[in-house]
């Protein structure tokens, strides 16, 4: 049977950058398999469920390029994929436990367990549930239920042991005497946790669930689930845990962690899919930079480490990098459009008589941008007549002795035949030498006065790019550049 897995979040209204890992992980071995990804929403809470909750989620599977085979949207064999719509079969399920014995009623009140596990903490003890309701007399539980007493779902946990093997961290063993009888139907018939994942694993027929090392503890008692409903468990692999840089699970004081965050801050959908996939898992060999392709074609379980991932921003700048290097001009430009437009730099003539000209800018600019939004200031100078000029880069580089020179650099450039990277870079080092100072001083004003900033990609290609007219232009504006005191 070809592998089905499945990603089932919370509606949460976003994409956390750990789920995204986890469902990356699970669509990567489905599509690697010819297996089927299943994407189910575990919004057991109807009426905190909402579509606008699951629609951030959504997106962020959508830009990150995870489609499902079944789930919202497309449906699917078994459907619904919303818990909150299946609801009658988690009840269903219940109480058919406690048909077979397998489960029991509980009528303790919660009041009544709270002050029981409060006299076991005051003698330094730890309270497990007694199995008081296991024990009632018949005829009190049908004076309960005379009653409508409201009445929970308890799982009688066995004797022995739970074990299972882990696809990451191998043979896993628990004591059941250290796991209490447990809900899996509250007593206002709402399924908990433990009972709804796997009723909708066994109906969903999931063979692998592929999930964060936090749910280790859940599995025994699933595991247990499945036994009693005479289904073989699926095969677990439990993926480390994303740590900040402190070595602390990921939050929001390490910076962004919804994904929908990182296209609006320029990153490419194909470099997130590469840095979250190294982030716990190896394909061997040193390679990094991989596309969607490559890493389904290479990615197995087994490639797992069990230790825990640490987010580096840095790296995913790197990844970005990278990714935004092996994009074509066409491409590359279509993907910033929308910034150079809200940025008020566009024109329509960048994708049609001046494309030519575009390539060549995004050639030179291309392999040292971190994000979109990097590659629309480095694109300013080009894109308008005169950029502003940074006052600190100005009081820096634009002194007394060499604003002459550019006048005198501007006057040669006029005549300059070819106009080309080799006899710019000829004509400046003349000028300078012939003016006594060195060729690095004058690539600086230079640089100021035809980028406005003191860090631009290789001058003498830059200026060639802005073209003759424009690079005299912004030379004689700079000569006359007045300093501020």
């Amino acid at each position: 049977m070809s592998p089905r897995v499945r990603f089932a979040p919370s509606p949460t209204g976003y994409l956390h950058v750990g789920g995204a890992r986890t469902a990356l992980f699970n669509w990567l071995y489905a599509r690697r398999h010819g297996g089927t990804f299943v994407l189910r929403i575990e919004d057991t809470d109807a009426e905190r469920s909402s579509w606008e909750m699951v629609a951030g989620i959504v997106d962020g599977l959508r830009w990150l390029g995870l489609d499902w085979d079944e789930g919202p949207d497309v449906g699917g064999p078994h459907a619904p994929y919303f818990q909150s719509q299946r609801l009658e079969k988690y009840r269903e399920y219940a109480h058919a436990l406690v048909r077979a014995g397998r489960a029991y009623y509980c009528y303790c009140r919660p009041e009544e367990i709270q002050m029981k596990r409060a006299e076991a903490d005051a003698r330094g003890e730890t309270w497990t549930y007694d199995r008081a309701c296991l024990q009632r007399d018949p005829a009190e539980t049908a004076r309960l239920d005379a009653e409508g007493a409201p009445k929970a779902v308890r799982f009688r946990v066995p004797p022995g042991q739970t074990r299972f093997t882990d696809l990451v961290h191998g043979e896993i063993a628990f004591d059941n005497a250290n796991i209490e009888d447990f809900v899996i139907l509250r007593s206002d018939s709402q399924p908990t946790y433990h009972l709804s994942v796997v009723v909708d694993d066994i109906d969903m027929e999931i063979t692998h669930v592929v999930r964060g090392d936090d749910h280790i503890s859940n599995t025994p008692k699933q595991v247990q689930l499945y036994e009693a409903f005479g289904k073989e468990p699926p095969r677990f692999a439990h993926v480390p845990l994303i740590m900040g840089p402190d070595k602390k699970r990921l939050s929001k004081r390490h910076g962004a962690t919804s994904v929908m965050e990182y296209p609006r801050m320029g990153y490419l959908p194909e470099a997130m899919v590469n840095f979250l996939a190294l982030l716990g898992w190896s394909p061997g060999g040193d390679r990094e930079v991989l596309s969607r392709d490559e890493l389904t074609q290479l990615f197995t379980l087994e490639g797992i480490s069990g230790g825990n991932a640490v987010f580096n921003t840095e790296k995913l700048d790197w990844f970005n990098q990278q990714h935004i290097a092996r994009l074509g001009a066409a491409d590359l430009l279509s993907r910033v459009e929308s910034r150079l437009r809200e940025a008020g730099l566009w024109r329509d003539t960048l994708a049609g008589s001046e494309a030519a000209w575009m390539a060549l800018v995004l050639e030179l600019l291309r392999p040292r941008v971190r994000t979109l939004d990097h590659l629309v200031e480095e694109l300013r100078p080009f894109l308008v007549d005169e950029p502003a000029i940074d006052s600190a880069a100005a009081a820096k580089h634009l002194t007394e002795n060499l604003r002459p020179l550019l006048s005198e650099l501007a006057a040669a450039f006029e005549r300059l035949q070819p106009f080309d990277a080799a006899t710019v870079e000829q004509t400046l080092r003349s000028i300078s030498e012939a003016a006594g100072i060195k060729a690095a001083a004058l690539i600086h004003a230079t640089r100021v006065a035809v980028t406005g900033r003191a860090v631009s990609a290789g001058l003498f290609d830059v200026v060639v790019l802005l073209g003759r007219t424009r690079a005299v232009s912004r030379l004689r504006r700079a000569a006359s550049y007045t300093l501020v005191a």
